[in-house]
C-alpha cells in the first residue's frame, strides 16, 4: 500500500508543493498563512478551469492552444454586452459566456472530427481566429472597469464561508468533473480513446466524436472562465491572457497527465495548477522577476514530459520481463 502511494504521481506531486511551500516559509512565514494561502488559491482558479478542461482535451491524444483566446473572446463579448445593456442579469450573462465558449469549443471539435486536421494546426488557426475577432468587434479598444456594472464586477469577489465564489466554482468544477471522468460513459470514453484508438473504434466507440465532445467541454469552461477573468480583473482587451495557454498546458503535464493520451486525471491537473500558482504568487516574495515564470513554465514541461516518457518505458520492461519469465 505505501509503495503504490510513493509511485503515485499525485501524491508526489503533493509533497513536492508541501516543500515548496515549508521552503518559503523559512523566509517569509505569512505566505503560508492560511489566508494568503486561500487567495493562491484564488489567484489559482482561473488556472484549475482551464487545467481541467485540456486534461479532458490531452487524454483523448489532442491538445487545445486557443483555450485562452477563447476566454479572451468570450470575455470581451460579455464585457461589450455589459456595457451596452448594464441592466442585464448576471444569470444570463453567464449563460451566454459558457454557450459562446461552448460553441467555439465546437468549433475547434468540428474541424477535428470532420475534417481530420491535426488539433495542434486547428487549435493554433483558431486561437489566432479568436483574437482577430476580439480586434474587429472591439476595434482595438479597452472596456475598463469604470464602464462595467457593479453587479458584473461582484459575483467573482463576492464571498461565501470565507471563499470567494471564483473559489467555489473552481473547487465545484473540480469535483464535478472528478465524478464524469470516473462514473460516467463518457469519462470512461476519454481515457479508452486516448488510450488505444482502434481498440476504442471496436468496442463501438466514435473516437472522432469523442475528441469532439473533449473540445466542447474545454470551451465551455474556456468561456465561463473568459466571464470570471474580465469580471475579476474588471478589464477587456485584446491581448488578455496572452501566452496563458502555456501555463494550462505546463499545469496538466506536471499534473502527471500524458500527451501521448490516455493517462492523467483531475487530481493531478488540480495540483499541477496549484504548483504553477505556488511559484507564480512566491516569486515577487522572493524577489524574483516575473519574466522567469514563462521559463520555469516551460522547464517544468520539459522535465515533466521526461519523467512520464520514462516512467512508460519502465513500465513496457516489466510488461516484457513478465512476458519472459512467463515463456
Amino acid at each position: 500500500m505505501l509503495k503504490r502511494l510513493l509511485a503515485s504521481r499525485e501524491i508526489l506531486l503533493l509533497g513536492a508543493i508541501m516543500a515548496l511551500l515549508a521552503l518559503i516559509a523559512t523566509r517569509f512565514p505569512g505566505f503560508v498563512a492560511p489566508s494568503n494561502l486561500a487567495g493562491v488559491f484564488n489567484d489559482t482558479a482561473p488556472l484549475i478551469l482551464l487545467a481541467i478542461g485540456q486534461m479532458i482535451v490531452i487524454l483523448t491524444r489532442c491538445i487545445d492552444l486557443s483555450v485562452a483566446a477563447n476566454l479572451a473572446l468570450t470575455g470581451m463579448v460579455v464585457a461589450m454586452i455589459n456595457v451596452a445593456a448594464p441592466g442585464m442579469p448576471i444569470g444570463v450573462i453567464l449563460i451566454v459566456a459558457i454557450l459562446l465558449g461552448t460553441l467555439l469549443g465546437m468549433v475547434n471539435g468540428l474541424l477535428v472530427w470532420k475534417l481530420d486536421i491535426p488539433p495542434i494546426v486547428v487549435t493554433l488557426g483558431t486561437m489566432t481566429i479568436f483574437r482577430g475577432i476580439i480586434f474587429l468587434i472591439s476595434d482595438g479598444k479597452w472596456v475598463n472597469s469604470h464602464e462595467m456594472s457593479a453587479a458584473f464586477k461582484a459575483l467573482p469577489r463576492t464571498e461565501l464561508l470565507g471563499l470567494p465564489v471564483l473559489s467555489w466554482i473552481a473547487i465545484a468544477a473540480v469535483l464535478i468533473f472528478a465524478l464524469v471522468m470516473r462514473r460516467t460513459t463518457l469519462g470512461r470514453a476519454f481515457y479508452a480513446v486516448g488510450g488505444s484508438p482502434h481498440s476504442a473504434t471496436y468496442t463501438g466507440i466514435n473516437v472522432g466524436r469523442t475528441q469532439f465532445w473533449a473540445f466542447t467541454i474545454s470551451g465551455a469552461l474556456a468561456g465561463l472562465t473568459g466571464y470570471l477573468w474580465v469580471s475579476r480583473y474588471a478589464v477587456a482587451y485584446v491581448d488578455i491572457a496572452g501566452g496563458f495557454e502555456l501555463d494550462v498546458v505546463a499545469a496538466c503535464v506536471i499534473g502527471g497527465v500524458s500527451i501521448a493520451g490516455g493517462i492523467g486525471s483531475v487530481a493531478g491537473a488540480l495540483l499541477g495548477a496549484l504548483f504553477l500558482g505556488v511559484i507564480k504568487n512566491a516569486l515577487p516574495v522572493v524577489d524574483i522577476s516575473p519574466f522567469w515564470q514563462l521559463a520555469i513554465s516551460g522547464s517544468a514541461i520539459i522535465i515533466a514530459v521526461a519523467v512520464n516518457a520514462r516512467a512508460n518505458r519502465e513500465k513496457g520492461r516489466i510488461i516484457l520481463k513478465s512476458a519472459e519469465h512467463a515463456a
